[in-house]
């Protein structure tokens, strides 16, 4: 099974951008549906964005359109997740997770649609 490793995160003033970056052993990106979700203090595990296996699609939440990019590097076998123009309600602890199912270009996201979670990489936002 992928074990996922997530780092990148920090602290960052508002307005600023940070690089998440996922890891993957043990099985390769290109196999799975990839996507990054957040969890907030107090709050229920959010989707932010997805990754089809083809790279053909993604999708993203409607609150990070325009400023997040999820991307994939097959050759080092990592995700990423460029957020650009951070606000502080975005603080939060930020999972990577890499889903067998659906077709080869279906994004998935609903949580449940996963199989395989990294421990997560806490972004805070300061105002």
């Amino acid at each position: 099974q992928v074990q996922l490793v997530e780092s990148g995160g920090g602290l960052v003033q508002a307005g600023g951008s940070l690089r998440l970056s996922c890891a993957a052993s043990g099985g390769t990106v290109s196999s799975y549906a990839m996507g990054w979700f957040r969890q907030a203090p107090g709050k229920e595990r959010e989707f932010v964005a997805g990754l089809s296996r083809t790279i053909i699609r993604t999708t993203y939440v409607d609150s990070v359109k325009g400023r997040f990019t999820i991307s994939r590097d097959n050759a080092k076998n990592t995700v990423y997740l460029q957020m650009n123009s951070l606000k502080p309600e975005e603080t939060a602890f930020y999972y990577c997770a890499a889903g067998r199912g659906g077709s080869i270009l279906a994004t998935l996201k609903l949580s449940g649609e996963y199989d395989y979670w990294g421990q997560g990489t806490q972004v805070t936002v300061s105002s």
